[in-house]
């Protein structure tokens, strides 16, 4: 049997495409593999968002030009693709500076796979344009594996921040409908998932057609997922602040499937940053926004990204960024160094921040997230939290799941309990994960559930 070995980059969606492009190749008779050598077809499904993420592409492609060459000396044939976001922005230089590469494919082609790798055993292919047609309906049944599941609901962003490079590589904002975003949640329910996150690259803008032939927000789009039985919690990624509006605030302490965490990039403190990016709104308006959804939902865990060293960035407006993560504090967060985008606005800025000083931004920020992270993981010692188990724990008789605050907690039960809801009373935070205890009936909690 033939194998396939897909390796993901970067975010959600691409988590999500990997499985998707997975699925495409199983319907042709893939079996999937962890083992690159073991595999027939390898796919890079890439991020262009960082400059790292491009540059371990190449260094991942020098290492299986070396794999493909001696699988061909054992007369075995090696297909490599590269796909993703990467792909869609540098679709011909790929095949320039990589020539073991056999298929680029944007990520908007590839329910093209197939077809693809037939037309290069004879030619190397580029497939970067944007379709006509909708990728998800020339998708085959999803393969479900787990207890949770990305769906996406939404992708494009029509937002152009000045740093990113998502509109030009994914596209302009498109939205599924609610139907087909409830036939494909059915199929994961029936194959045993019971959380779902939707996703997007800017997913609060989602405005598909709704069963009433309008147009539906994502609350609209929400209820009726709540609705499908055997879901027990919803969750969505990544939004924009600007399309945090009234209903999908109000939707945090009404939709009870809906869990208390909110991922919301902000990027900057200051505002002539915030302006230099293009994000369109304020440090107040973030704020306010935030003092609303607690408001809604006094509970909510809240995680963010932050840019150090954006271009002109003085060390005043870095201080407004770290004063903003000081009077909100987040459970977690992204933080990262500004590193230009080819084809970007704000890679043409000649007021670039020094490297070393980037640096000591990243490092000061991330030391301040860290120590807000360590905090609210360590507030849930003595609490009873609510665990969807996922999975077997690392040890023989543990098994390991989230809390409604996205927390990884592991404890003692048996594996029947994956796919159900356990109060766990947490005894102990370690450095990524809580650990804890099985509250058995008749049990009284002696906290809150967090």
């Amino acid at each position: 049997m033939k194998k396939a070995f897909v390796k993901s980059y970067g975010c959600q969606m691409n988590a999500y495409d990997a499985a998707r492009m997975a699925d495409v190749l199983g319907a042709e008779g893939y079996a999937a593999t962890d083992v690159v050598e073991e595999a027939d077809v390898v796919i890079l499904n890439t991020c262009h968002i960082r400059e790292k993420a491009a540059d371990k592409v190449y260094s991942e492609l020098g290492r299986l030009r070396v794999l493909k060459g001696e699988r061909a000396q054992a007369g075995r044939d090696t297909r490599i693709v590269v796909a993703g976001c990467v792909a869609q922005a540098e679709g011909a230089e790929i095949l320039a500076r990589a020539p073991t590469v056999d298929v680029v494919v944007g990520p908007q082609n590839y329910h093209r796979l197939p077809d693809l790798l037939a037309r290069s055993a004879t030619k190397r292919v580029v497939d970067t344009e944007f379709p006509v047609e909708d990728k998800f309906d020339h998708l085959p049944a999803r393969r479900t594996h787990g207890v949770a599941a990305f769906l996406t609901v939404q992708e494009g962003c029509d937002k152009f921040c000045a740093f990113c490079v998502v509109p030009y590589t994914r596209g302009a904002e498109v939205s599924r409908s609610v139907d087909a975003i409830l036939a494909e949640a059915e199929k994961l329910v029936r194959g045993g998932v019971r959380e779902i996150t939707l996703i997007g690259q800017n997913v609060n803008a989602y405005h598909g057609l709704g069963r009433d032939g309008a147009s539906a927000t994502l609350p609209v789009l929400m209820r009726e997922l709540e609705r499908l039985p055997g879901i027990l919690r919803l969750r969505y990624t990544t939004s924009h602040p600007n399309d945090m509006d009234d209903d999908l605030i109000a939707a945090h302490g009404t939709i009870p499937a809906l869990m208390p965490y909110l991922h919301l990039p902000v990027q900057s403190g200051s505002d002539r940053v915030l302006k230099a990016m293009n994000r369109k709104h304020t440090g107040d308006a973030y704020r306010r926004i935030i003092e609303r959804v607690r408001a809604a939902r006094p509970d909510i865990a809240l995680s963010s990204d932050f840019i150090v060293g954006f271009p002109g960035e003085t060390d005043a407006e870095f201080e407004d960024t770290m004063r903003m993560v000081r009077d909100i504090g987040f459970a977690s967060a992204y933080s990262f160094k500004y590193s230009p985008r080819p084809g970007t606005p704000a890679a043409e800025s000649a007021d670039a921040v020094p490297e070393t000083v980037k640096s000591e931004r990243l490092a000061a920020l991330q030391a301040l997230l860290d120590a807000q992270r360590h905090a609210f993981n360590a507030s849930a010692v003595g609490t009873v939290v609510e665990v969807l188990v996922e999975k077997a724990g690392r040890h023989p008789g543990q098994v390991a799941g989230k809390t409604p605050h996205l927390l990884p907690v592991q404890f003692d039960a048996p594996a029947s309990t994956i796919g159900s809801v356990v109060p766990v009373r947490v005894v102990r935070a370690g450095s990524n994960s809580l650990f804890g205890e099985a509250v058995h009936p008749g049990e009284t909690a002696d906290a809150a559930a967090a």
